[in-house]
């Protein structure tokens, strides 16, 4: 390591606190499965300056989709699922999903689907479902908000109830066609409660969880943890990652993080440590095993950042910029670097929360970033790229 490179990375995050463009940031850096670099700036709120816990518990969000990947690929290998065979028979109620037409003006301006759903679709994000609140002004978003699927203010039913609200919308286009990032990892959590025959959670708990010591992950915090959940806060200008000004929106130790949600979202309902998080990542580069525990055959997890789109398919959002990018089972996949970035960032695979949680695997460098605020949004912030590219750099 380059200790003046990892000085300055290190002087650029608490840059970001200073600038009240953050309340806090963490950021972590393993070479190979080890951890050469773990440090924490700013606070657990900015109204008491308590300094950032090293143990604490965050909002992972979308990070949560890459456990539930993972937590499919296992009953994949068990032979429970399957990736190209249709969901219709676990879920007979997104059978036969009607299509928006190409260039659809109105929303029952629809087709049959000509293609099943299929597990693989839905961990690439190709089945065609949407999120709502990604392209709030499209046709398909602007039909979810509008009937029942605003998640970033709840969503009151279960996993199941998620299912059956789903299979009323069309699908934006035909399975397999095009990528969308949408709710589909929640459908591959009721796909799991389907097969297993137990709650997502505690599937999750019994399988992956407790197996790996991940005893800081979960859809909620036990009382005597609650302290550990910082604040977390939203940038006063909404157009400007890098304005300064935050407003808070969750306390510190907010009590809506003492019970389970009815929705188990496999999407994006993990709250977690780095500790614990960082076990996860240990396990995907040990190629399914960490601490003699293994999850998946090392030929799966290299299936998860292998490209799983169609030819010319990229991933695309119409607020964040991913160049080059496509998508595998449960992470996004650089078929080139960006801007400051090595060579080495080819093939690299990621994927981030919406409130600034994001991890990063280089395989041809050998190393993996981690990296984490509380602010909504910060899916994509800058300071996560400038994490990135300085953590390259002190890696060289």
């Amino acid at each position: 390591m380059d200790t003046t490179k990892l000085a300055a990375m290190h002087d650029r995050m608490q840059w970001y606190v200073d600038q009240t463009i953050l309340p806090h940031a963490f950021s972590l850096v393993m070479k190979g499965p080890d951890i050469v670099d773990y440090r924490c700036f700013g606070y657990m709120d900015i109204e008491t300056k308590v300094p950032l816990r090293e143990d604490a518990i965050f909002r992972i969000f979308s990070n949560t989709k890459i456990v539930t990947s993972v937590a499919a690929l296992m009953l994949v290998e068990q032979g429970l699922l399957a990736l190209d065979e249709p969901i219709a028979e676990l879920l007979p109620a997104l059978a036969t999903p009607a299509v928006l037409v190409h260039g659809a003006t109105s929303i029952d301006q629809v087709e049959p689907a000509t293609t099943p759903i299929t597990l693989r679709h839905l961990l690439s994000h190709s089945a065609g479902f949407s999120y709502g609140f990604v392209d709030p002004e499209s046709l398909i978003d602007a039909h979810y908000l509008s009937n029942g699927l605003d998640i970033l203010t709840g969503f009151d039913g279960t996993l199941e109830d998620m299912c059956n609200t789903l299979a009323t919308f069309p699908l934006a286009f035909q399975p397999g066609a095009d990528w969308r990032y949408s709710l589909a990892t929640d459908v591959v959590a009721r796909l799991i409660e389907v097969v297993s025959g137990v709650s997502f959670d505690v599937f999750l708990k019994q399988k992956i969880f407790d197996p790996l010591g991940m005893s800081d992950t979960g859809f909620s915090v036990t009382q005597d943890k609650l302290d550990r959940v910082p604040a977390m806060y939203v940038p006063n200008d909404l157009l400007d990652p890098m304005a300064s000004g935050l407003t808070l929106i969750s306390p510190v130790g907010a009590p809506n993080y003492l019970a389970a949600p009815k929705w188990l979202s496999g999407g994006g309902g993990l709250l977690s440590s780095v500790s614990d998080y960082v076990c996860f990542l240990q396990m995907i580069i040990n190629k399914g095993q960490h601490n003699g525990v293994k999850l998946l055959e090392p030929a799966t997890v290299a299936h998860m950042h292998q490209n799983q789109l169609a030819a010319g398919i990229d991933v695309n959002f119409p607020m964040w910029d991913l160049p080059s990018t496509q998508f595998g089972l449960g992470f996004a996949v650089k078929s080139a670097p960006e801007t400051g970035e090595p060579k080495a960032a080819v093939g690299e695979y990621h994927w981030g929360g919406l409130a600034g949680t994001h991890s990063w695997i280089s395989p041809d460098a050998g190393i993996t970033g981690f990296c984490g605020t509380q602010v909504m949004p910060a899916f994509w912030h800058p300071f996560s790229h400038d994490f990135k590219c300085m953590a390259y750099a002190a890696c060289e």
